[in-house]
């Protein structure tokens, strides 16, 4: 006697047997996949932490992980332009990096912190 096919199986679904169960072979279609830079994971967390009713939302919408790269992707721009823009600003120039490296260095430290608070407070924990 044939078993007919369920109508997962009909449509292309295949199935692993894990025991005596057989559990349904599901992937997430269309979903690109990149790693999540750190303020992407920043983020996570603090939906989680904070947030957890949108973090539930989003997890099972299929829209956390491309909510977190955009996150992430526009920290990382957002980060270098407000960096470019604060050593502009401050005189920190390539010729400064020439004379005085160590000073240099120091200078683009606290800028790049300085920026990173400012891009945390603006798209992280918003």
């Amino acid at each position: 006697m044939k078993m007919q096919k369920s109508l997962f199986e009909q449509n292309g679904g295949t199935y692993t047997q894990v025991g005596d169960v057989f559990l349904p072979n599901l992937t997430l279609g269309g979903v690109e996949r990149r790693s999540i830079g750190k303020y992407g994971r920043m983020r996570k967390r603090y939906l989680k932490e904070q947030h957890p009713v949108l973090y539930s939302e989003l997890l099972l919408s299929g829209k956390l992980y491309p909510h977190l790269l955009e996150i992430d992707e526009a920290c990382e721009e957002r980060m270098e332009l407000l960096s470019q823009q604060i050593a502009k600003r401050e005189g920190v120039t390539e010729a400064l990096k020439a004379s005085d490296q160590m000073g240099w260095v120091t200078r683009m430290n606290n800028i790049r912190n300085r920026a990173e608070e400012i891009v945390l407070h603006e798209l992280v924990s918003c």
